[in-house]
């Protein structure tokens, strides 16, 4: 009787604690098996997954039009209908700057200038320490015009730099429709601020054209 209640029993015991093994390899590693699990079903995530930090969460993006998102970013906008966009519409985009944002910038680009990527050798520059790849931080108005509704494709920016930036500043790109020129395009105001020294960073205006979505 006993070694039939051994056999009965030993498939459950066997369950509960590859169950139980199971349960605490999730609690230990969930941010990773949640990005794991989302890179499966969007293969174009896995590359970042792979390159940033394992604490990194990954979010599901609601705009069609984008990817992914991360924990951490932020944006807001006016406006949801590419049909309803007219001057003073705009769209607000903000995320820190971090240590993996300027070395995967500087191998992407090329611009290795030792004044992004080596503290000792910026700290007898002007700046007295390490700034952000000026073309990078000029990055976050490229992914405010991407919250725009509908799908926006650049067709000119113009920039005036104003001061730096340092690792670790959280920056807001606020980009607002200045003018409405016809055929999909609209003239904006790009500006990124660190707003917590409420400095203007950039200063400048873009011109976009914005198409319908592609159908999937």
């Amino acid at each position: 009787m006993s070694e039939r209640t051994s056999d009965a029993t030993s498939p459950l015991t066997a369950m509960a604690s590859a169950w139980t093994q199971f349960a605490e390899s999730a609690f230990m590693g969930a941010t990773a098996a949640n990005r794991a699990a989302f890179a499966a079903f969007n293969p174009a995530t896995a590359a970042r997954m792979r390159d940033r930090k394992d604490d990194t969460e990954i979010l599901e993006s609601t705009i069609p039009s984008l990817g992914y998102e991360e924990a951490g970013w932020t944006f807001e906008r006016t406006v949801d209908n590419p049909a309803d966009l007219t001057v003073g519409d705009h769209v607000q985009f903000s995320k820190v700057i971090d240590e993996d944002d300027v070395r995967e910038f500087a191998n992407a680009s090329g611009d290795t200038n030792r004044l992004h990527l080596d503290e000792e050798f910026a700290k007898g520059s002007r700046f007295k320490g390490r700034i952000v790849h000026g073309t990078l931080a000029a990055g976050l108005i490229s992914a405010a015009l991407a919250r725009l509704p509908g799908m926006t494709i650049y067709l000119s920016q113009d920039v005036e730099f104003q001061a730096p930036v340092r690792i670790g500043d959280r920056l807001t790109a606020t980009v607002e429709v200045l003018e409405v020129l016809g055929n999909g395009q609209y003239r904006l105001s790009t500006i990124v601020e660190d707003v917590s020294a409420d400095t203007i960073i950039i200063d400048g205006e873009a011109v976009v054209l914005i198409d319908e979505m592609p159908s999937e």
